[in-house]
């Protein structure tokens, strides 16, 4: 049975043409660590950072400096990185009703601690944010909006351009997590005028899991608290944390391999462009919604593909959702995404909790015969 991979909202697969071979590269020809040593094999690697961080500010628009573009194990550790080295106690944060746990969990923790308020910006069961009601959220003590660029529940895309302006006007740092968006949707750092933008390395950005990026506004930077400190092979003469970037938040050894692994991906990317990937994922999903839609099933937020990414969540109603996912592994070798995603408060605005949602989600490797086949497999489960 040949496998079908349908998950790639949890992790693209298979990584980008080169990527396995650029991480065993590294592995067996480089072996060096960067800024510790002035040896060729260390010079070669600190290139291929370097590199990475350039080919970064040329798809995400980055004007500013490489060093601006914060190389991290990923997007959770990014955004913990912002929010915990930002907020001060008494703070207040607006948040949407959609967010993923990367988000929650460290804002829920910091306001069951006393720590901080915060707020959510309500959404309709389509997944689209209601823009009316963000001004009304904002305090005084209003210190981040912090949000995703497109849910990683139903796929629906968050209107950033909207909040940005918003921000700007009333002087709020903007954060974006970008882990569903990264690689798919063109995002203009510099233009949206964003404090933060974090992603992961391993989902649309095509590269190895464990490594990160947050892109981070120079002044909006030196605000921030680093969440690690130790040796960057800077500074050695001094026992404090330099607070020149990236150095400031980029302690102990990090993650090489997966760099050279990313910097191969992101070559992808911009060979192919935005665009051309942005057309193939959205042909896909529209394939697969009109193969699917006359079925007695609900498909979650929306058949709008101008507003979507290329999530598909599917609620088989009067059916449980994990039998189905087992199902299609089992029977059609269709791996897909079930349960609540690390959203129990997008599954409650959806009105798709405790059930949850089977996910499918397409990355840039699938083809319309992948698509063809779970579409077959869908209306056969159904039918029984």
């Amino acid at each position: 049975m040949n496998r079908i991979y349908l998950d790639n909202g949890a992790t693209s697969f298979p990584k980008a043409p080169g990527v396995p071979e650029a991480v065993f590269h590294f592995m067996k020809d480089i072996g060096a660590n960067v800024g510790r040593g002035a040896y060729e094999s260390a010079i070669d690697a600190g290139m291929v950072v370097y590199e990475t961080r350039e080919r970064l500010k040329e798809i995400f628009n980055l004007k500013g400096k490489s060093t601006q573009v914060i190389l991290v194990p990923g997007a959770t550790y990014g955004i913990n990185m912002v929010l915990k080295g930002y907020l001060k106690k008494g703070d207040h944060v607006i948040v949407s009703s959609l967010e993923h746990n990367a988000v929650m969990r460290p804002i829920v923790g910091m306001a069951e601690e006393g720590f901080i308020t915060f707020s959510r910006i309500p959404a309709s069961r389509e997944g689209l944010s209601d823009l009316s009601k963000i001004e009304e959220l904002i305090q005084e003590n209003t210190a981040i909006v912090c949000v995703s660029h497109a849910s990683n529940v139903c796929g629906s895309i968050f209107p950033i351009e909207e909040m940005a302006k918003i921000c700007k006007e009333k002087n709020i740092p903007f954060v974006v997590d970008a882990s569903q968006s990264a690689g798919h949707l063109h995002i203009d750092f510099d233009g949206l005028g964003l404090a933060a933008l974090c992603m992961p390395g391993h989902k649309g950005l095509l590269g190895p899991q464990g490594i990160g990026v947050v892109i981070l506004e120079e002044n909006f930077a030196h605000t921030l608290k680093p969440l690690v400190v130790g040796g960057t092979g800077s500074a050695s003469d001094k026992e404090i944390q330099p607070d020149f970037l990236p150095d400031k938040f980029e302690s102990g050894t990090t993650n090489i391999p997966g760099i050279f692994g990313l910097h191969k991906a992101l070559e992808y990317i911009i060979d192919r462009g935005i665009d051309d990937i942005r057309k193939h994922d959205m042909n896909l999903i529209k394939r697969f919604i009109d193969g699917i839609k006359d079925l007695p099933i609900r498909i979650i937020g929306g058949e709008d593909i101008d507003n979507k990414v290329g999530v598909l969540a599917v609620d088989f109603t009067g059916m449980d959702n994990a039998e189905v996912s087992l199902e299609l592994e089992e029977e059609y070798g269709i791996s897909t995404r079930c349960g609540l995603h690390c959203a129990p408060n997008a599954h409650k605005t959806l009105d798709t909790y405790p059930q949850g949602v089977v996910r499918f989600s397409v990355g840039y490797a699938n083809t319309k015969e992948d698509i063809d086949t779970a579409i077959k497999a869908i209306r056969n489960i159904v039918s029984k």
